[in-house]
């Protein structure tokens, strides 16, 4: 999903190389991730592969509800990420609601292509 103007409360931009494992599989997250340029594979346990590009967001599960990734984030090209730590998130969510939308309304979207 589409998050527009979303990462401008990013906590720090990051730069990673394509193939950099971004997060693994069942490690813990205190942040999520916006994509600036680039783009990001999400490889789910059961084979499924989601590719992100610039503008979409991932990682929100983890901070929501401190649960364990659910899906390992590799970079599949040269990508710039916004990352949004827990408490940076948290205050957003407060000034912001609409972030807060645009976060559930992307979480949702993950959940229905689960099933």
């Amino acid at each position: 999903m589409k998050v527009l103007g979303v990462f401008d409360p990013a906590n720090e931009i990051g730069e990673v190389t394509a193939g950099s494992v971004i997060f693994e599989v069942g490690s813990t997250g205190e942040e999520m991730f916006g994509i600036i340029q680039g783009s990001v594979e999400l490889r789910m346990p059961d084979g499924r592969v989601f590719e992100l590009g610039p503008d979409e967001s991932f990682g929100e599960m983890a901070i929501v509800d401190s649960s364990p990734r659910s899906g390992t984030a590799v970079a599949i090209e040269d990508t710039m990420l916004a990352v949004i730590n827990r408490s940076r998130f948290l205050f957003v969510v407060g000034e912001t609601p609409t972030f807060a939308l645009q976060v559930m309304t992307n979480m949702a979207e993950y959940l229905r292509q689960a099933h």
